[in-house]
């Protein structure tokens, strides 16, 4: 029996090609360090948002905002979205800035650590890794609004979607697993600003349309 294909996995299909060529000219990289940091980013994100999950109540804020915020953004693909978010030319009102304000609720605390780390086991530094991660945040919330409106999930699957995400990037190893594993170990406080999460989310759509 095969296990069922991972969130990351398929996110990180999906950014094959044209998307991964446009995150690497953006950020002035090369195309293969970009497609190593992608792939630790997303366990990293993913696993961040099931923490977020297990917390009280934090399935069912996650799942209201996802409903309410995230749903209609990657409609047709990532083509859109991807464009909103290298577009934005910076400021906490564009695309790029709400990225950045999105990143820094799901990492929290952890967020300096986790580019920093990125940022050096890739060769990217710890900037350019960070705007990696703020492209990205917008893309994942997305890609989960996408799973939950297609799959009917209610915030107990949703919870446990995460839970089983998280705990399958930790099983796999690699840098991925290193970054999540170290943010999971030093951050247990719950501050992640989930409530003000969900605004930026909002804030980030309307200043697409």
């Amino acid at each position: 029996m095969h296990p069922q294909q991972s969130l990351v996995s398929e996110l990180m299909a999906q950014l094959q090609g044209a998307p991964m060529q446009q995150m690497a000219q953006q950020l002035g990289a090369d195309r293969q360090q970009i497609q190593t940091a992608v792939g630790a980013a997303l366990p990293l994100l993913l696993g961040a948002l099931g923490r977020n999950a297990a917390q009280p109540q934090g399935a069912a804020d996650l799942m209201g905002a996802l409903q309410r915020d995230h749903a209609a953004a990657m409609p047709q693909g990532l083509g859109d979205l991807l464009g909103a978010v290298l577009g934005g030319a910076g400021g906490t009102a564009s695309p790029a800035g709400q990225g950045a304000d999105i990143l820094s609720h799901i990492l929290g605390g952890s967020q300096q650590q986790a580019q920093d780390s990125l940022g050096q086991a890739t060769g990217l530094g710890g900037q350019t890794a960070g705007q990696l991660l703020s492209m990205l945040a917008p893309i994942v919330m997305a890609f989960l609004a996408q799973r939950v409106q297609a799959g009917n999930m209610d915030a107990g699957s949703l919870g446990q979607s995460l839970e089983q995400e998280r705990a399958q990037a930790q099983s796999a190893g690699g840098l991925g697993a290193g970054l999540l594993g170290s943010l999971l170990d030093q951050d247990g406080d719950g501050k992640l600003g989930a409530s003000d999460l969900f605004k930026l989310g909002s804030a980030f759509l309307n200043n697409r349309r």
